[in-house]
């Protein structure tokens, strides 16, 4: 959408675009309420032709130039209450913003329209190649006799340590999103009682977490035992395990069928669609109604000893209806089911909030 010469004003932004003061004065991305709902947001960046790429809800738009200037732009139409990731795609590679604050990883950022609830507890650590987030001081070499292959698991005792908290696809909540700072501010405010934080790697997520009983296997019989060793406090029979996309639908597969190690899930965006041989569909998400796990738990499985939270973005429409129905055979056959709804698509950014907070009242 071509913007007319005045409209940079109206998000805050004066002088002649792509000049010394402009560029000094700019904080993007930046919103304006848009006619018939919504925000207008306006992403910039300063040098050569580019793309924004997001990690869910929206194809990657083009920016436009700005005359003969280095001002690239992008007036972006966002639903009311969104959290999204996104980078700048250039012929280069691809970039964070440098003019957003909250980065997540070393070449993504974060945007938020104002209507987006707050995420207490998260840092703002910057974006950019040179940001580092701080790391665990324990770490287990696991080498897996189950899975296969070794694999380095950190290990956080969060305000001392206490229940574990098992985080699939833990390099994600390591390198992208600083879960361990985030996790010691929630303890320390306390709204959450100290934990144990494994940060569990993954090394082929098709085929560890397709409704799969190696990877709990390996996690009850190698994985636990490896932490116990490491002599922190770490309470194995109060285990919490949290995952997103394929890492909830392990979760929630563990739960049903490893009743004895999973009775509390913290599961964000799973894809409960998933049913064997569906990723290989033009249109995985298709298929049968709450896939695998549904067709499970329609067995009259007795989950009377499960504490599950599920959370969804709103902005997930097709997900939605396969979560739902997954929710609701939950509670029939027992569970203590919580049920939420963030403001986002299929992105990490919104599964922040979720994690915290469904990981304390799982532990409730």
């Amino acid at each position: 959408m071509r913007l007319p010469e005045d409209a940079f004003a109206a998000y805050g932004l004066p002088g002649e675009p792509g000049s010394e003061g402009f560029w000094a004065a700019v904080g993007t991305p930046a919103s304006v309420p848009a006619e018939g709902g919504g925000w207008a947001t306006l992403f910039l960046w300063r040098g050569s032709p580019a793309r924004i790429g997001f990690e869910s809800w929206s194809p990657p738009v083009a920016l436009d130039r700005w005359g003969g200037t280095d001002c690239w732009y992008a007036q972006v139409r966002m639903p009311a209450r969104l959290r999204v990731t996104y980078q700048f795609l250039t012929d280069g590679g691809a970039f964070a913003d440098p003019f957003n604050p909250l980065g997540a990883g070393g070449d993504r950022s974060i945007a938020a329209t104002p209507d987006a609830p707050v995420q207490p507890h998260w840092p703002v650590l910057g974006a950019g190649a040179d940001q580092v987030l701080p790391l665990p001081s324990t770490r287990l070499r696991w080498t897996s006799g189950r899975l296969g292959g070794r694999r380095t698991v950190r290990v956080h005792p969060a305000g001392g340590g206490g229940p574990v908290v098992l985080l699939l696809d833990g390099d994600d909540w390591l390198y992208l999103h600083p879960a361990m700072t985030a996790f010691d501010a929630a303890v320390a405010a306390g709204d959450l009682p100290p934990v144990t934080l494994v940060f569990l790697p993954t090394r082929d997520r098709e085929g560890e977490f397709g409704c799969r009983p190696g990877l709990w296997e390996a996690v009850r019989d190698e994985l636990l035992p490896l932490v116990a060793q490491t002599g922190l406090p770490a309470d194995p029979d109060r285990l919490v395990v949290a995952g997103q996309s394929l890492g909830g639908l392990s979760a929630m597969y563990a739960a049903v069928e490893f009743p004895d190690l999973v009775s509390r899930v913290a599961c964000q965006s799973p894809s409960l669609w998933w049913a064997p041989g569906a990723a290989d569909l033009a249109d995985p998400l298709a298929g049968p109604l709450g896939g695998a796990v549904a067709a499970r738990l329609r067995e009259r499985v007795d989950l009377s000893g499960l504490r599950v939270a599920f959370d969804v973005g709103e902005h997930e429409t097709r997900m939605l209806p396969h979560c739902a129905y997954v929710e609701t055979l939950a509670a029939q056959a027992g569970a203590t089911v919580r049920v939420s709804r963030s403001p986002s698509g299929h992105d990490r950014a919104s599964w922040r909030h979720a994690l915290l907070r469904d990981v304390a009242w799982a532990l409730g």
